[in-house]
């Protein structure tokens, strides 16, 4: 069955128009959901509009209301609605275009694929992707989405294109009640060295299939055994370690890796020279942060 598109409509560039399709480009559908039941009955609870004044009512007697002030409201209705009637509502215009790293990736919200609508839309939609994919830009345009006016992003994806709604500025908030009190000082530039050294070890490609959802998994475990009758089984947390502080925490972690032979580099020297010293004043390390970095340093090597 052929995936239903959620908006139709055209894609224009100046006098340049595309007939397109929206799909959303991802799904909840496969996570584990629950629905609430009576203790006793079991049965499945359902949740019904009540009028403080009347009790159950019909959903087809609901109207949308705003409140613009504390319990006042104006009644809006379809055909309010409908008379608000902008370009956008089957129209996405691009009003500018911005290089791909521009975004910021905080107003990203929701993500679909768009594709041609129809053969004859082919050859000017690829035009447009392929302009895009080489230019390394992405459009910026409207549309209506459920109601409401969405600003997006376009951009080429294999032999599509991506399109991402953006959140208003009013809905991302400043980050100075959040930092404004971290200390802007910076750091031993020897513990630097050797969580740069830490990050090292760890460097892969990114592979999303590498981060199942552990927990998503361990439910379904545990719903399985239930329905054969067993005792739901728990699926144990990572231990969490004794790690005192950040520099416990990196000679740890440094420990646990076993990355190949190499020579000699930065981080051994700056992990053996405070090595060394200590030994020879037979005294423990004056800063116990660095004292672990340099323990964890020492051990991945070995």
């Amino acid at each position: 069955m052929a995936p239903r598109a959620s908006w139709k409509g055209y894609l224009k560039l100046s006098l340049v128009s595309c007939p397109v399709r929206l799909y959303p480009a991802t799904t909840t559908s496969e996570r584990i959901s629950f629905n609430q039941l009576h203790k006793k009955t079991h049965n499945r609870i359902n949740m019904k509009p009540v009028d403080p004044e009347l009790g159950l009512v019909e959903r087809s007697d609901l109207v949308k209301g705003y409140e613009y002030e504390d319990k006042q409201y104006i009644i809006i209705d379809d055909a309010d609605l409908d008379a608000v009637r902008i370009e956008s509502n089957h129209t996405m215009n691009i009003e500018a275009f911005v290089d791909e790293g521009e975004v910021d990736v905080i107003y990203q919200d929701a993500p679909y694929y768009m594709a041609p609508d129809g053969a004859m839309a082919e050859e000017t939609f690829a035009v447009l992707r392929e302009a895009m994919r080489k230019s390394g830009k992405l459009a910026i345009a409207r549309l209506v989405l459920s109601s409401r006016e969405r600003v997006v992003t376009i951009g080429a994806r294999e032999n599509g294109m991506f399109v991402c709604t953006l959140r208003n500025p009013n809905e991302v908030r400043g980050t100075a009640e959040y930092f404004g009190n971290i200390p802007a000082g910076k750091p031993d530039q020897e513990m630097l060295e050797l969580a740069e050294a830490l990050i090292k070890q760890k460097e892969t490609t990114f592979d999303p299939k590498n981060y199942e959802d552990r927990y998503e998994i361990a439910l379904m475990a545990m719903i399985r055994e239930k329905l054969k009758g067993h005792k739901p089984i728990i699926a144990a947390a990572p231990e969490r370690g004794n790690v005192i502080n950040l520099m416990d925490a990196l000679k740890a972690s440094l420990s646990q890796s076993k990355p190949p032979a190499k020579s000699k580099s930065k981080a051994d020297e700056v992990a053996a020279k405070p090595a060394a010293k200590k030994a020879a004043a037979g005294g423990p390390a004056e800063n116990p942060l660095k004292a672990s970095l340099l323990k964890a340093v020492g051990k991945s090597k070995k």
